[in-house]
């Protein structure tokens, strides 16, 4: 009996010896996002390209500069407004969509604030994806894009978020599950309640569906998985969001004064419509700070996303003190 025992003495000694230095020992770093690559498109014009350990693959991130950034003295920062795409761009090319779509380089505003638009996936829904080895696109956007951009490019920590389509889901859902991180935002034509009825739901997972994607591995399911899909549902975040300027925009889906002749009649945008009525009125009946701009006639397209940003300039820059 005494051998069992003396060994059995040994082992725990062992033990007790390999404990505090395994506790001890450091644990390894996570990989770190780095800039890889810039290119300098025009004077204020700068693209990265972004290794993210976060999605898993090296990403774009166009930055639109404000007057005398090359110039800035050690230390001078500037406010940041986060502008995110729709769905359905290329991973290559969503950074660009913004300034190839509309003419925010031409907003007196815009050159008091550093523009970061960053792609979002083709319809990477501005989430951390449920499904296992998933990418994580709100990692990629809040905790590398805004760091690097706040450590190496001169953005400070006034912040505010705005979007187009999913965008303007993306604005809202970042907004309320990271309240103080931004003092307002914006969403233009934006599917801001993913759980409205079945409508919210099977749009979602259309969206994914027709990008080849698994439905279930953005939010899980539906109603399995509830509570997943609430915490990013900006009509679910209306607590926080009532704590920041709101701005909500939509047309009802009749063609516009902005359409092409022959435009029929959109189904989304009078779903996107009904969508953010219901959040406005859920923000105001909080006592939310909310500016709508339901304008009547429109679809879903890109000339009304730029002329609703230009519209919510006063309150996306009052907001950051510009």
């Amino acid at each position: 009996m005494r051998k069992p025992i003396r060994r059995l003495l040994t082992i725990f000694a062992a033990a007790a010896v390999a404990l505090p230095a395994a506790l001890a020992a450091p644990a390894s770093a996570a990989p770190a996002p780095t800039v890889v690559a810039e290119e300098r498109v025009d004077a204020r014009t700068l693209d990265l390209t972004v290794d993210s350990p976060a999605i898993g693959q090296k990403a774009n991130v166009r930055l639109l500069l404000p007057d005398g950034w090359d110039n800035r003295p050690s230390g001078k920062t500037w406010p940041v407004l986060l502008m995110l795409g729709g769905c359905c761009w290329s991973d290559g090319d969503g950074h660009e969509s913004w300034v190839q779509k509309t003419d925010i380089e031409t907003y007196p505003e815009l050159r008091k604030v550093i523009v970061v638009q960053p792609i979002g996936g083709k319809a990477g829904y501005f989430s951390n994806w449920k499904q296992a080895g998933g990418p994580r696109w709100e990692d990629f956007h809040l905790d590398e894009v805004l760091p690097l951009v706040e450590k190496n490019y001169g953005g400070g920590k006034k912040r505010a978020i705005a979007g187009l389509s999913m965008g303007g889901f993306g604005a809202l859902s970042y907004a309320g599950r990271r309240p103080g991180m931004f003092a307002a935002a914006a969403s233009y034509s934006g599917t801001v309640h993913t759980q409205l009825f079945m409508l919210g739901p099977s749009s979602v997972q259309a969206v994914l569906i027709g990008q080849g994607l698994d439905p279930n591995g953005l939010w899980g399911d539906p109603v399995k998985d509830e509570k997943t899909w609430a915490a990013h549902n900006p009509a679910e975040l209306t607590d926080n969001l009532r704590k920041i300027p709101v701005y909500l925009s939509s047309g009802n889906g009749e063609a516009g004064p902005l359409d092409a002749p022959g435009t029929g009649f959109d189904v989304k945008e009078k779903t996107i419509e009904g969508m953010s009525q219901l959040v406005a009125t859920k923000l105001l009946l909080s006592g939310g700070k909310v500016q709508t701009s339901f304008y009547g006639e429109g679809t879903h397209a890109w000339p009304y996303y730029g002329r609703e940003l230009k519209n919510s300039l006063p309150m996306l820059m009052g907001a950051l003190g510009v």
